[in-house]
């Protein structure tokens, strides 16, 4: 089978919002002018890069390009392939036809805050495995979740 794709949004997963602490374990960085500073947890590096065992990640953000300039090297990971996202501001459900054209007909589990009923809709219609995960914005990824990834991407290699 098919390597499973892993798709990441940075903002609310990686970088939680909506709190004025930032969640434990994580450090604020000042990567962007007059912007709020991005909130990064390090142990996110090893739990992505022990997810690329199973799976091959990819950045689904408005981040675009700038994930990997300025994310990857505080998590301590290689540059990931990007799905290239509009200008923001965008509505999140634009992002469902670029994901749909990046995955095809591979497995995909897709990490986003926003997941929109349009998403849902995409992943239920999908003739291959998919599976969304919503983490709550103000406190990101968590290890469950990654997880629950690892064990669904492991389960499908086992078919």
């Amino acid at each position: 089978m098919t390597r499973p794709l892993l798709l990441l949004d940075v903002d609310g997963v990686l970088n939680p919002y909506g709190t004025v602490q930032p969640p434990a374990g994580y450090t604020e960085h000042h990567l962007f002018p007059d912007e709020e500073p991005v909130r990064v947890n390090s142990a996110h590096g090893a739990w992505i890069t022990e997810a690329s065992t199973v799976l091959d990640v990819a950045w689904a953000t408005a981040w675009n390009d700038e994930a990997n300039q300025l994310l990857a090297p505080l998590l301590h990971i290689t540059s990931l392939p990007v799905i290239t996202m509009p200008a923001a501001p965008f509505h999140p459900s634009d992002k469902i036809p670029l994901i749909a054209a990046y995955a095809q007909q591979r497995p995909a589990a897709w990490i986003d805050d926003l997941h929109t009923p349009q998403a849902h809709t995409w992943a239920a219609t999908r003739t291959s495995p998919t599976l969304l995960i919503t983490p709550d914005p103000t406190i990101g990824l968590t290890r469950d979740a990654i997880d629950h990834i690892i064990v669904w991407a492991k389960a499908l290699d086992a078919r």
